[in-house]
Formats: structure tokens, sequence, C-alpha cells
């Protein structure tokens, strides 16, 4: 089974006469104003946070509770309809771009708080609730939701389960999927289904590891139980500022090799910082090549002893600056430069493209100026944020999506970084998943059996293949084609079957 192929285009007549029927079948199981289907309508939905591809949807569903999200999954299996679930948007690979001949599920209305136990330390809530408003419902127990992506304020804990999110305090308290104990939804056939558990453990096959991080392929979520963290007594933050990136590279390495585990460890090249400073006045070191923000909580005692040995490692890998918080205000503006790296991008440049690799952590300066080099063979500027305890990189590359020939240079600038971090040892994706963004790059870290494998998998959940196809990943023809082209030559065109901009 191809669960990877594009739907071919259908004609006017035909696409009118299939969505006639899915409305038809929809409004049987749905208030009508909970379906739509005019373009003015549909138009919003058309992409997520990768908006240089966009597809109108056939129909978009906005079911209410989860009897009618079951009803819209079986009435679109009968139909043989693709089904994409959609939670806030902020996705950045593709993974939410719908079907043209498919059903866009909205779960926009699933956002309520069902219950938070302070004793167990956990929170029930529907896959439509913010992540923020985890922590804000959570607030008043002294306690926190830990994962927190840059999109925190918007994205949903139903697509941060798809994502695998982290966000910048992940090197302490871990991923999504280390602070998420029970997953609830309803397979394409809409079965009720469940992965995890409340308790300690689970009976039989343990599977919520495979569903975080499935972008959306193997079920729809409606309902998440999370953990809960108490909120640290105290939390200060190092601004460390570097001449050189290799010295800053190797600082986040000494970091980790110290034993240290900082509760955030990030990084931001000299672009990046002339980009949010402009926009936020964190008051960061404009001369630096590279600037290292090194946070640790906890008690007051274990705060003030990791923040002296966080310093004294930084001084000793040859930082020209170091500043510590003095206080709560001072350490949310140390950090709201790198939470507001992507707005600021988008005031310095029409459009960006935000790539999500993983390498080691001994190899943050090769990619840094690999992508030096990349800037000048493809002409493009690049900003670069790190998850740099982790190795996660978030390449921005700028580009104008209204000028063909950049947005053919910026996939050729994406595919290249995403393709050097699997040369040197890392992956595609850390956390935004790979969509149709990174589906030709998936054929560069996976060989075909190793597709295969995953296809298995996806096939034993969606047989029919239609809980969001043509993502994730990619097929034996797909790869082939891909391998037939020179990449290094410039002549691939890593998205050429996409709807673009």
């Amino acid at each position: 089974m191809n669960t990877e192929t594009v739907e071919p285009p259908v004609a006017s007549s035909s696409r009118r006469e299939l969505q006639a029927k899915v409305v038809s079948a929809l409004r049987a199981k749905l208030p009508s104003h909970a379906v739509l289907s005019n373009d003015e309508d549909t138009t919003p939905y058309e992409c997520d946070g990768l908006t240089a591809y966009r597809q109108r949807p056939l129909v978009v569903a906005l079911p209410e509770d989860e009897a009618q999200v079951q009803a819209v999954l079986k009435a679109c299996h009968a139909l043989g309809v693709p089904v994409v679930a959609r939670g806030a948007g902020t996705g950045l690979s593709g993974g939410a771009m719908p079907n043209a001949v498919g059903v866009t599920l909205s779960l926009a209305k699933f956002n309520r708080i069902l219950k938070v136990d302070p004793v167990s330390r956990t929170a029930v809530v529907q896959c439509g609730v913010r992540n923020l408003a985890i922590s804000e419902a959570a607030a008043p127990f002294g306690l926190y939701y830990a994962p927190d992506p840059s999109s925190q304020i918007a994205c949903t804990i139903g697509g941060n389960v798809a994502e695998n999110s982290g966000g910048v305090h992940c090197l302490k308290y871990g991923l999504t999927l280390h602070n998420v104990l029970r997953v609830r939804g309803f397979t394409a056939e809409g079965e009720p289904i469940e992965f995890g558990s409340e308790a300690l453990d689970c009976a039989g096959l343990d599977l919520l590891a495979l569903v975080i991080g499935s972008e959306g392929m193997l079920a729809v979520t409606t309902e998440v139980t999370v953990k809960l963290v108490p909120k640290p007594q105290l939390a200060r933050c190092i601004m460390a500022s570097f001449d050189d990136v290799r010295k800053a590279g190797d600082a986040v390495a000494a970091v980790i090799a110290a034993g240290i585990i900082p509760a955030g460890l990030e990084m931001m090249d000299k672009p990046m910082t002339a980009a949010v400073e402009d926009f936020v006045r964190a008051g960061y070191d404009l001369e630096a090549a590279a600037i290292l923000l090194c946070e640790s909580d906890g008690t007051p005692e274990e705060v003030e002893e990791e923040i002296g040995r966080m310093t004294d490692v930084l001084r000793g890998c040859g930082a020209t600056a170091i500043a510590v918080s003095e206080n709560e205000d001072e350490r949310l503006k140390f950090w709201s430069g790198r939470k507001n790296a992507f707005p600021a991008s988008g005031r310095i440049s029409p459009d960006y493209m935000c790539l999500d690799s993983t390498i080691p952590r001994k190899r943050l300066a090769d990619i840094l100026l690999a992508i030096q080099q990349m800037e000048k063979k493809y002409n493009l500027r690049c900003c670069n944020v790190f998850h740099a305890g982790d190795g996660n990189l978030h390449p921005l590359v700028l580009f104008d999506a209204n000028d063909p020939d950049e947005l053919h240079r910026c996939e050729l600038f994406g595919a290249d970084i995403l393709e050097t971090s699997v040369a040197m040892g890392g992956t595609v994706s850390g956390e935004h998943g790979v969509g149709v963004e990174k589906l030709n790059s998936m054929c560069v870290q996976f060989t075909a059996a190793e597709n295969e494998q995953m296809f298995g998998v996806k096939r034993a959940f969606d047989a029919t293949g239609l809980l969001n196809p043509g993502k994730v990943i990619p097929t034996l023809q797909r790869c082939a084609e891909y391998g037939k082209q020179v990449f290094r030559g410039g002549q691939v065109q890593p998205f050429a079957d996409l709807p673009r901009f």
C-alpha cells in the first residue's frame, strides 16, 4: 500500500460531486455550522506554520465532542476519504497541510481543562488546550507543565503530542514524551483507543511512545493526561558571550561533560541576536559571535552552587562576557529574545523557513560554520537558534516566497542543512516533525527497508491509509526519484509536487 502518494488533480466536477457527498454525510452527524465547504470558509485552513505550501481542504469539520469526532471518522472511513487532524496550526513542517480530496478535522473546540490533581501532580486536558494554559491552571497549586515550545501561548497539547514538542527547558525536564502519562482518541475507523495509563504502568504493550510524535498518522488524539512538576523556588540565568562560534559550541559540550544538566542551555548566533535585540531590547551583546543562555533552577542553595560551576566552565572555555540575572524580571528579559526569535525573524524578512535537525553537541560549531558556507552557496541569509544542550538546531532561512527562485533556493538550503546534519551523525528532526517538509531528506537518513517497517506500523493502525496520508514516511518511488537527482549540484527540487504559495 502506498500511503505517501500525493493525490492526483481532481476534475472540478468530480471534486464538487465528492464534496457534496462528504458534506451530506457529515451534516447528518454534525450541526450544519460545524461543516465548512465554501472556499472563503476553508481557505484559513489551507496551511499550518509552513506557509510556503498550501492546499485548500475539500471540507472542514469542527466537532464539539468525542461522539462527533467518532462520527466524522466513521463517515470518512466509509467513504474512503482522507482525514487530517488539526490543532492550532502552529506546526512548522506542513504536518497539518490539508489533503486535496480530504477532510480537515479541526479540534479547536476541544479546549477544556477537565481536571487538575495537585496530589498526583497530573492534569487531564482536551487536545485543543493551549500549552501555556495548562501551567496557568496549575499555578495556584505551585505546579506547572514543563515542556515550553516558543509557540506555547498558542500551540495545543494535541499538536505537542503529534510532534513530540520540546522547548527551551527540555534538556532538564524532557520532551512531551517524558511529560505525558496517557493519550486517548480514536483510530481511523472511529474506534476508541487509549495509550499509556495514569498508573505507573499499563497492561499489555506500552505504545505511548509510539503515538507521541506520530504526526496524526496512527490515531486522532482527543484527551491527554500530563505530568505536572513543582515550580522551583528560584531560577537564575547566565548570559555568556563568545567571540568565536567554536568556543561557544565547545562550551556547551564542556558544561554537560562537567556533569551539569542546566534547566535550559540555548545558543544564538550573531545574526539572530541582532534580530531579536532590535525587537525586544533584551540587552544582548551585539558584538558576540554567539551567545549562550544557561539557566539553573531549584532551591537557592542549589542554584547558587550550579551557577558558580557553570560560570567557571564558561570562563574556562573563553567567554568574553558573563552576566547573571539578579532577579526574576532580569531572567525573563534574558529569555525574551530567545522566546521571540521567530517573530523577530519575521520582522527582517518577508518569509522564513525554520529547520529542525539534531546533531551531536560536539558538532555544533561544525554545523554553524557549514551553514555560513551555505549562505554563500544559495545567496540567502540564515539566523540560527539552538536547543544547544541536546543539539537541536533551529536555523531560520530567510527568503521571499513570492519569488519562485528564492523559494527554490530556500528549499535547497534547507535540505542541505538537514542532510549535512545526518552526515554529522544527527537526524533530520528534533521536535517539529517531518510532515511534508522533510520527506526527501528522510530518504537520506533511512533505508528502503527501514521506511517499509515504518509503513508496517502505520498499516497496523490505519490499514486503509486515510489518516494524514502523504506525510512523514517517503515511499520507495519518492526515494528512488530523489536519489536520481544530483543534490550537491543544486538540481534537485525537494517539494516540486506540493502546492506552493
